[in-house]
């Protein structure tokens, strides 16, 4: 090949954009669909994460609540009714609908691997009412990854979550665990709400909700009157001390591997601010970080452990691969979670080799050219009237 001084051949150009084109194709035509990392870890979890959904589902139909299809076009039994006595707050009906797809807890599995959970770690965990199908994948990934929380429960729910006076997140975890689908149950309970002693409830509600804690035989934790629930007594500090107290009394010594927040439960975040400035998904140095308030999070994030934080359920799905719409029904194990693209890195290598060497021969060409033309711009020849000359 010959250099060659005049202007470079469009259909040189032309020629190698098609070709590099060709190459692309080529090499995309080398990716293959693999299953992911942890990928029997999350089927299994998914898998139980739907076989609780269901007995809920018939635990539903036994007691005569109905299922608002509108609502809940799946009927997971896990979207509750908007307002209800024991509803604390309003809530996203999206964000309750996304995590009763049963593969959210594959996410749940990855988490626990990103965060450096083993078989055998004991976590600790505050949830609420409000995302009975999180809560549920968070117990199905414990159970396939041989992982022990120990939970406190906010039984109070927003709108759209567990908020049945009389099927409460309580009533759920227990009718899995005497299910045996679940091996743990919640040490501990508030009310919820505003000083998670019940604020923002009428006493009606907060009655309603002693009484499902106490038919569940789980510890009260409630710093207000109870001879008088119209007495307010109570305060949040003294409920996230005495939430601490029980996690040091259920830990026996060990310490936790990691933190779990499903919720915005005020004694488990500090404030509703810390919900909005936590991150969503797993933190490992939130220690590093100040905030207004200070709940059991704060405090657990001080001992320089994961924070597994779960609120902001769109923001989860859309970074995990999981899908925002619930229609049609999500089916266990095909979510992009299970799968990843992989390409054949020889094949793709001696393509590359490939078209540098045609590129290479095409620069070589033209060469004389470019140096020509950069010399000129360089060194511009002198003019007749230079004054120099």
């Amino acid at each position: 090949m010959r250099p060659r001084l005049r202007n470079p051949s469009n259909r040189l150009l032309i020629f190698l954009a098609l070709f590099s084109i060709l190459i692309f194709v080529l090499a995309e035509g080398t990716r293959q669909r693999k299953q992911a990392p942890y990928w029997e870890l999350k089927i299994r979890a998914a898998n139980l994460a739907q076989r609780a959904q269901d007995r809920i589902r018939q635990e539903l139909d036994v007691m005569g609540i109905p299922i608002d299809y509108e609502n809940d076009p799946n009927g997971s039994g896990l979207i509750g009714e908007q307002y209800t006595l024991v509803a604390t707050d309003r809530g996203e009906l999206r964000s309750k609908l996304i995590c009763t797809n049963p593969n959210f807890a594959a996410i749940i599995v990855m988490m626990f691997e990103k965060s450096g959970l083993k078989q055998g770690d004991k976590i600790a965990v505050g949830l609420t009412g409000s995302f009975p199908g999180a809560n549920i994948a968070l117990f199905s990934a414990c159970e396939v990854m041989g992982i022990e929380p120990v939970v406190i429960t906010s039984i109070g729910a927003s709108t759209w979550g567990a908020n049945h006076p009389n099927l409460t997140w309580l009533d759920m975890e227990r009718v899995l665990y005497e299910s045996k689908l679940i091996s743990y149950r919640s040490a501990a309970a508030s009310l919820g709400g505003g000083t998670d002693n019940g604020r923002g409830l009428s006493l009606q509600g907060r009655t309603l909700l002693l009484d499902a804690i106490r038919r569940n035989g789980v510890e009260l934790i409630f710093s207000g009157n109870l001879e008088n629930l119209l007495e307010a007594s109570g305060s949040l500090r003294s409920n996230i001390d005495r939430r601490m107290e029980i996690y040091a009394e259920q830990s026996k010594g060990r310490q936790f591997a990691a933190y779990v927040n499903i919720g915005g439960g005020l004694a488990s975040l500090g404030s509703s601010q810390n919900g909005k400035l936590i991150p969503s998904g797993v933190n490992l140095d939130l220690y590093r970080r100040n905030f207004p308030a200070r709940g059991v999070l704060n405090l657990m994030a001080e001992r320089k452990i994961p924070i597994i934080h779960l609120l902001r359920l769109p923001e989860i799905a859309s970074d995990y691969g999981i899908p925002l719409e619930v229609i049609p029904r999500p089916a266990v194990g095909e979510d992009p979670i299970f799968f990843r693209d992989e390409y054949s890195i020889s094949t793709s290598i001696i393509y590359a080799v490939i078209l540098i060497l045609f590129v290479v021969a095409a620069i070589r060409i033209d060469l004389r050219y470019y140096v020509n033309k950069q010399t000129k711009i360089l060194f511009p020849p002198r003019r007749q009237d230079d004054p120099e000359l």
